[in-house]
């Protein structure tokens, strides 16, 4: 679980660069026209299907280990 909160640090770190590094332009354009929604919308859903897509392969990962045998030297 600590290795999804150093993806999830290391994915908003470069996100906030991104994010200021775009043109206040398009975004007053795109929000006078109402798709700033819709591009919020589909980021939303992006990143909720990566950090589910994380959960659940942990989880599996975590079962596989238990069900294996440890290995001893």
């Amino acid at each position: 679980m600590k290795s999804l909160a150093k993806i999830f640090i290391l994915f908003s770190v470069l996100f906030s660069q991104t994010a200021f590094a775009q043109d206040a332009e398009m975004a007053d354009v795109m929000r006078s026209n109402g798709k700033i929604y819709v591009v919020v919308a589909i980021i939303v859903v992006i990143f909720a299907g990566l950090i589910v897509y994380l959960i659940t392969m942990d989880r599996k990962i975590t079962r596989l280990e238990k069900k294996l045998p440890s290995a001893k030297p």
